[in-house]
C-alpha cells in the first residue's frame, strides 16, 4: 500500500469513528474525498478535503467538521501536526521517520514501486496508429504511436489487462490506389520508362521493391492485362508489404501490437450486418432520408436518397448517421461501428488514439459504441495533434523516398528512439507540437529529454565514483542523517504511485513526463547546492555515514526516474556523452 493510500485508509478509519460516535450520519458517499500533496509544500506534507466534501451532507459546516477530524488524525503516531486551513481543508505534517521508511520502500520494491492494482485486471483495448497501409510511417503517425503505446504501458502499471490493437484499413479506395501504384512500379521493374508518377497515385520510392517482387513472381503477365485481372492480387501483395514496412518502422520506436485487425476481414465476416441487426432490434436503425446539408449552396440541386440510418442523435450526436451508401455498400462509419462492436466483445473498456483531423467523427462513433454495448463498455477517444518538423527553426524538407512527407524512420535514425519517444510526451496530446531536430538533442536544461536523462546519469556516476572517493562505507544507511531539504526529494518521489494512477485514470501519459521533469529539477537543485558548499555534496570524503545515506537517497530518485521512463518506453541513460 502506497503512502497516500495508507493515509486515505487512516482517514476512512477516522470518519468511521465519527459515524460510530454519532458525529456523522452513516452511508455518506466518500468518493470525492481525497488525500493529496498540498499545492504549497510549506502548508504541510498531505492535505485532505474531507470536511469540505462531507460537511453539508453531514448536517454541519466544513470548519466544524474539520475540527472533529483533525485531532483524530493528529493522534496518529505518523502525524506531527494536523492544521485546519481556509474554509475547512486539513493539512498534515508527518514525522521524518515516515519519509525515511518511504525511501526504504522505494529501494525495496525497485521496479515494482508505482505499480498499482487500481485496474483490478479489467480488460482494456487500446487501438493506436491504425494508419492506412499505403506507405511508411510519418511523424503524424509517430506521435499517436508513442502516446498510445505509453498509455498502454501506463494502464498495465495501474493493474489493467491491456490489448494493443492496430486497425488495418484495407477495404477502402486507398488500397486500390496502392495496387495501381504498385502496378506502375511492377512495369518499371520490367524495364518500362514510367516517367512522372501520374496525379492520384502514390509517388514514393518505397513501392519500387514491391514492383520488383511482383515482376520476379509474375513476369510480364500483367503488363497489358485489364485491371480486373490483377487488382486484387496486387492489392494483397502491396498491403502485405506495406504492413511489414509499418511494423518495421514501429519496431524502431519499440512498439509492437498484439492484434492487427483487418477491415476487409471484418466486412467479409458479416460484422457490419450483425451490428446493424443488433441496433435494429433495439429500434435504433431505420430507413430514411438525410436533411439537405447546410453547407450546400442554395442554388445547387439536392435530391434526397433513402438510406439506412442510425439514430445517433439519441446519444448526443448532431444528426442521425448513414451506415450504408445508396449503392448498398457500407459507409466508413458503418464499417467502423462494426469494428468497434467486435472489439467490445472482448474488452471492458475501449480507448482509441486518433489524429485531430478525425475530431468530427468522435460523437458518432461514441454514440454507436454506447448503443451497441448498452453503455456497458466505456469508450474514450484521445485526439493527437500533428507534429511540425523543424531544423533550427526552419521547416524540414520532405523525404524523396516517401514522396511527400518525412518518414518516422528517418527521424528515429537521426536522433534515436528515446529522444523521439520522450519528446512526443512533453506536451498534452491535443496540443500543437514543434519537433526541432536541433533542440531535442540539445544538452540544456531547456530540453526535458536531456534534463531527465542527465539526472539519472549523475546518479549513476555517484556509484562509479564512491569506491575511490569515499572508501569504507557502512553496510547499512542511517537515513536519519538526511535533512529536511533531502527529505523533500523523498516526498516528491513518493508522489510517483499517485501520478501513475491519476495519469492512468485520465488516459494522459504526458503526466508522467511532466512529473519526471519536476523530479529531475529538484534533484539537480539539490546537486547544485554542493557546488557552493562541499558539505552538501552527495559524496563527502570525510563522512562515510552521511555519504551512505545520501547514496540511498540518490538511488531512490534514480529508481523512480527509471520506473517512469520505463512507462514511457525510454531507456535511462547511464552516462551522458
Amino acid at each position: 500500500m502506497t503512502l497516500y493510500a495508507r493515509f486515505a485508509a487512516h482517514l476512512d478509519d477516522v470518519l468511521d469513528a465519527l459515524v460510530a460516535e454519532g458525529q456523522l450520519p452513516a452511508g455518506l458517499e466518500r468518493g470525492a474525498v481525497a488525500v493529496e500533496p498540498p499545492r504549497d509544500p510549506s502548508h504541510g506534507d498531505l492535505a485532505t478535503n474531507a470536511a469540505m466534501v462531507l460537511a453539508k451532507r453531514g448536517g454541519t459546516n466544513p470548519r466544524a467538521l474539520a475540527g472533529l477530524i483533525a485531532p483524530k488524525l493528529e493522534a496518529l503516531p505518523e502525524v506531527s501536526a494536523a492544521e485546519i486551513a481556509g474554509p475547512g481543508f486539513i493539512n498534515l505534517r508527518l514525522v521524518p521517520d515516515v519519509w525515511q521508511q518511504e525511501l526504504g520502500a522505494i529501494l525495496a520494491e525497485g521496479e515494482g514501486y508505482g505499480r498499482s492494482a487500481m485496474g483490478q485486471g479489467q480488460r482494456v483495448n487500446v487501438e493506436y496508429v491504425s494508419a492506412n497501409p499505403t506507405g511508411p510511417m510519418h511523424m503524424g503517425h509517430c506521435r499517436g504511436a508513442v502516446v498510445g503505446d505509453a498509455l498502454a504501458s501506463l494502464l498495465e502499471h495501474a493493474g489493467y489487462a491491456v490489448t494493443r490493437e492496430y486497425y488495418v484499413n484495407d477495404a477502402g479506395g486507398q488500397v486500390d490506389v496502392l495496387a495501381r501504384s504498385a502496378h506502375l512500379r511492377y512495369r518499371e521493374a520490367l524495364g518500362e520508362d514510367i516517367g512522372e508518377i501520374p496525379e492520384g497515385l502514390y509517388p514514393g520510392d518505397y513501392l519500387k521493391p514491391v514492383g520488383i517482387v511482383l515482376a520476379k513472381e509474375h513476369g510480364d503477365r500483367f503488363v497489358g492485362a485489364p485491371e480486373s485481372e490483377w487488382l486484387v492480387l496486387f492489392r494483397k501483395t502491396a498491403v502485405a508489404a506495406m504492413l511489414e514496412m509499418i511494423k518495421a518502422d514501429l519496431a524502431l520506436l519499440g512498439i509492437h501490437h498484439d492484434v492487427f485487425a483487418s477491415e476487409a476481414e471484418v466486412q467479409a465476416a458479416g460484422k457490419p450486418d450483425a451490428a446493424v441487426e443488433t441496433l435494429r432490434a433495439r429500434g435504433l436503425v431505420y430507413e430514411g432520408e438525410l436533411e439537405r446539408p447546410k453547407s450546400l449552396d442554395p442554388h445547387d440541386e439536392w435530391e434526397p436518397v433513402e438510406l439506412t440510418l442510425f439514430k445517433s442523435t439519441q446519444f448526443g450526436d448532431d444528426q442521425d448517421r448513414p451506415v450504408k451508401k445508396s449503392d448498398g455498400s457500407w459507409t466508413y462509419f458503418g464499417a467502423d461501428m462494426a469494428y468497434h462492436f467486435q472489439k467490445a466483445q472482448n474488452a471492458d473498456q475501449l480507448i482509441d488514439i486518433w489524429g485531430a483531423d478525425h475530431a468530427g467523427t468522435v460523437k458518432r462513433i461514441k454514440a454507436a459504441v454506447e448503443a451497441l454495448t448498452e453503455g456497458k463498455v466505456p469508450f474514450d477517444v484521445k485526439l493527437v495533434q500533428m507534429v511540425r518538423l523543424l531544423r533550427g527553426g526552419e521547416p524540414v524538407k520532405m523525404s524523396k523516398r516517401a514522396g511527400n512527407f518525412v518518414t518516422l524512420a528517418d527521424v528515429v535514425n537521426e536522433v534515436g528512439k528515446d529522444v523521439v519517444r520522450f519528446t512526443m510526451l512533453t506536451r498534452k496530446a491535443d496540443a500543437q507540437m514543434d519537433f526541432d531536430f536541433a533542440k531535442v538533442v540539445e544538452a540544456s536544461k531547456d530540453n526535458p529529454v536531456f534534463y531527465v536523462q542527465y539526472a539519472h546519469a549523475r546518479i549513476r556516476s555517484l556509484h562509479r565514483k564512491v569506491a575511490t572517493e569515499v572508501p569504507n562505507l557502512p553496510e547499512t544507511a542511517d537515513l536519519s542523517l538526511l535533512d529536511e531539504d533531502e527529505l523533500a526529494l523523498v516526498k516528491l518521489a513518493a508522489q510517483f504511485p499517485r501520478i501513475v494512477e491519476s495519469a492512468a485514470d485520465s488516459h494522459e501519459p504526458h503526466r508522467v513526463a511532466f512529473y519526471l521533469h519536476d523530479l529531475a529539477a529538484a534533484f539537480h537543485a539539490q546537486w547544485n547546492k554542493g557546488n557552493d558548499d562541499p558539505a552538501r555534496r552527495f559524496l563527502v570524503a570525510q563522512d562515510a555515514g552521511l555519504t551512505r545515506a545520501r547514496l540511498e537517497l540518490a538511488a531512490g530518485i534514480g529508481q523512480i526516474i527509471r520506473n517512469g521512463l520505463s512507462i514511457m518506453g525510454v531507456a535511462a541513460a547511464e552516462e551522458m556523452a
